[in-house]
């Protein structure tokens, strides 16, 4: 009994590894038809579509934190690429690794390219349909709307902290009125938050210490 015991314990890694992709292929699947169905809806990209995110990602599914997202917009943001993919492959990737991230971006990809596509075949006829015209005013809207509740959002997350708050308006002073590069504002953040992190590891160790002494 106990040698069968081993040997049922004891699997090649190619069943292992088929078993584990059989694991995964139902998630593969809810991976490609969520983020299919969010290309589909993606007006605006980027902040605009954190409210959908939100929804089937947080809400219905529970595959992510408030926390997470906003951690993967801040990263998405400093890194080069579509803020919206960047973040879809994270997800992905948390979900199934490598397959998850790479189903997730291409899913979330396939009709936004399909209906660029069309549109840049035909753009020259739309510019002078009225019609069209008007429905693009209105996506603009929509869109600003949402980018409108985006930063609200993030900023009742982000923004708890005197510190936090003087760098947004600094932040926001230079990029709007003296139009410095967002790129240079996105460094200099990263710098000054590593730098604010390790100083306040310092600072806890030597509390640490210090209490620890004071208890001895």
């Amino acid at each position: 009994m106990e040698s069968e015991n081993q040997l049922s314990e004891k699997q090649s890694p190619e069943k292992q590894s088929s078993e584990t992709q059989k694991d995964k292929t139902p998630v593969l699947l809810q991976i490609f038809f969520v983020f299919f169905k969010l290309g589909s809806i993606m007006f605006g990209g980027g902040l605009a579509m954190l409210p959908l995110l939100e929804r089937e990602l947080i809400v219905k599914r529970n595959w992510t934190t408030h926390e997470e997202l906003l951690d993967y917009y801040a990263i998405s943001q400093s890194t080069p690429g579509i803020i919206a993919v960047n973040v879809a492959t994270f997800i992905g990737y948390k979900k199934a690794k490598f397959l998850g991230a790479l189903v997730a971006t291409l899913s979330l990809l396939i009709t936004p390219v399909i209906l660029i596509t069309l549109i840049a075949l035909f753009i020259s006829n739309f510019e002078s349909i009225a019609w069209v015209q008007k429905a693009l005013r209105g996506i603009n809207i929509s869109v600003a709307a949402l980018l409108t509740y985006s930063v609200i959002k993030m900023g009742k997350k982000v923004l708890k902290s005197f510190y936090s708050v003087a760098l947004y308006f600094a932040s926001f002073t230079a990029v709007y009125f003296f139009k410095v590069n967002p790129l240079f504002i996105t460094l200099f953040c990263i710098v000054l938050g590593v730098l604010c992190f390790f100083i306040s590891s310092r600072n806890l160790k030597k509390q640490n210490e210090q209490n620890k002494k004071e208890s001895e």
